[in-house]
């Protein structure tokens, strides 16, 4: 969340321009309506995609012949999703003050130890490597133990966002290959329905995991506009997935990624960066570094002077107060199925920082 001042600092806190709102009063918006969405994705999670890691899935029939190269990509998301621990731990500790941040990712959490589970049982019913292999393997992993990409929340917050959408497509992609989808000669005529279901249950999980941090990253976008930019600026600029200097072998698992047409440089661009930036109003990375640099240029509210409109051309603000005002549709409707909204209801508050066309205009 945004920085939040003890009360006993506030007098030292630059005042707020008249008919706007403070931070206080926007960290306050966007932790209600975290809260909000965080009740109604558990709901949905538990109503649609309660699967279990063993019981889902007749392991037994799982092929016993696959090529190495599709136990390679098996073994390396195993090993990935090793770290769950860490990134709910780490994650957790960082966003705690937050009710709806800290108990999502939680649950989170209870989400990715399935996607371990499972991977490690394909690994196991893949009969290519010895339950002792596998024991060992597992030390080794967790000998080493993850930090966070980055110190505050908001970036972390992108993060996840790109993070989630890549690891999505990795097993979208990967469940391509095992309904003998592939163009890659040497991947061609591998058909596995066992693993195709794995890779795609784990996927959904994923797209779910993706829509909430970007429901998330919209609210920042909303009410934080430049500092979200910038934050989507700096995480696409050094963005990596996670663990790649945890994992043994990584080269190799990359590698064997990329040739088997799973993941790549260029599907980051098309199918994850892009995708991105159109579910948040964002041209291109080009428009968005010219946008940030344009908004540096001049003054903000500490410098007694009001920003310039340049920051609202860097973006579709209008799509993203769409998005959020729908959001909060979606929240109102799911606190009126258990009387929330007779109590404690969850607001749609406009940021009359943005500038409005005026009638006939």
């Amino acid at each position: 969340m945004a920085d939040i001042h003890p009360p006993d600092t506030l007098s030292t806190v630059p005042p707020t321009p008249a008919g706007l709102l403070s931070n206080r009063e926007k960290d306050t918006l966007i932790e209600r309506a975290f809260t909000g969405l965080y009740r109604w994705y558990t709901a949905r999670s538990q109503e649609t995609r309660n699967w279990n890691a063993d019981l889902s899935f007749d392991w037994r029939s799982l092929r016993a012949d696959l090529p190495e190269d599709v136990i390679t990509v098996i073994q390396g998301f195993f090993a990935v999703e090793q770290y769950a621990p860490d990134y709910t731990s780490e994650l957790l500790n960082l966003v705690r003050a937050s009710h709806g941040r800290s108990h999502f990712q939680m649950r989170w959490g209870s989400e990715e130890e399935k996607h371990a589970d499972a991977w490690e049982n394909a690994v196991l019913f893949s009969r290519q490597r010895t339950p002792e292999w596998i024991r060992e393997y597992k030390e080794r992993l967790k000998s080493k133990q993850w930090e966070l990409p980055f110190p505050d929340a908001i970036h972390n917050l992108v993060y996840t966002v790109f993070q989630e959408r890549a690891t999505q497509l990795n097993y979208l992609n990967l469940m391509k290959i095992a309904q003998g989808k592939s163009d890659k000669p040497h991947l061609q005529g591998v058909e596995d329905p066992i693993l195709a279901q794995v890779a795609q249950t784990i996927a959904i999980d994923e797209a779910a995991h993706y829509n909430f941090f970007l429901e998330g990253v919209r609210l920042y976008l909303y009410y934080y506009p430049q500092k979200t930019l910038e934050a989507i600026k700096n995480v696409i600029g050094q963005f990596s997935m996670p663990a790649q200097q945890l994992v043994p072998d990584w080269d190799h698992f990359f590698e064997t990624v990329y040739k088997a047409g799973i993941y790549g440089p260029r599907d980051f661009s098309r199918d994850v960066m892009q995708v991105a930036f159109r579910n948040l109003g964002i041209e291109s990375r080009k428009k968005l570094e010219e946008g940030i640099k344009k908004t540096r240029e001049v003054p903000d509210f500490e410098g007694e002077q009001a920003r310039t409109t340049i920051i609202w051309d860097t973006f579709d603000y209008g799509a993203i107060e769409g998005d959020v005002k729908r959001l909060h549709v979606k929240i109102q409707d799911y606190e009126k199925k258990i009387g929330l909204d007779e109590l404690d209801p969850t607001e749609f508050v406009e940021n009359p920082e943005v500038p409005r066309a005026k009638p006939g205009e």
